[in-house]
């Protein structure tokens, strides 16, 4: 097991006792009285964690189709608890050598060598 993943399993088991603690201590009620008592701050933070959680979205998306994996069950964990889907796609992937893509191979130039 890499670095990564135990990192990426560290973080999905943490979030999700997270949740559990959270569920446990303050119930869904809790969850709705943030939304009804927040100020506007709970707004902006709430609309730049649904941005956010759709771009991460779209890459694991694209990145389980490619893969042949399908992203519906990841799709609908990240709706439903919001990082644990994403998070849980990482720690299950499997990693694969993927070639550079063609853009960043003709970036790449050889290195010149000093003239001497």
């Amino acid at each position: 097991m890499t670095a990564r993943r135990i990192v990426v399993f560290l973080a999905l088991f943490a979030f999700v006792d997270l949740n559990l603690y959270a569920l446990y201590a303050a119930g869904f009620d809790g969850l709705i009285d943030l939304f009804r008592n927040g100020n506007a701050w709970t707004a902006v933070l709430s609309v730049d964690l649904c941005i956010s959680l759709a771009l991460v979205m779209t890459w694991v998306w694209s990145d389980a189709k490619r893969r042949g994996v399908s992203p519906l069950p990841y799709a609908g964990l990240t709706v439903a608890t919001g990082s644990v889907g994403p998070l849980l796609y990482l720690a299950r992937r499997k990693d694969l050598h993927v070639s550079p893509r063609r853009d960043e191979q003709a970036d790449a130039s050889p290195a010149i060598p000093a003239a001497a």
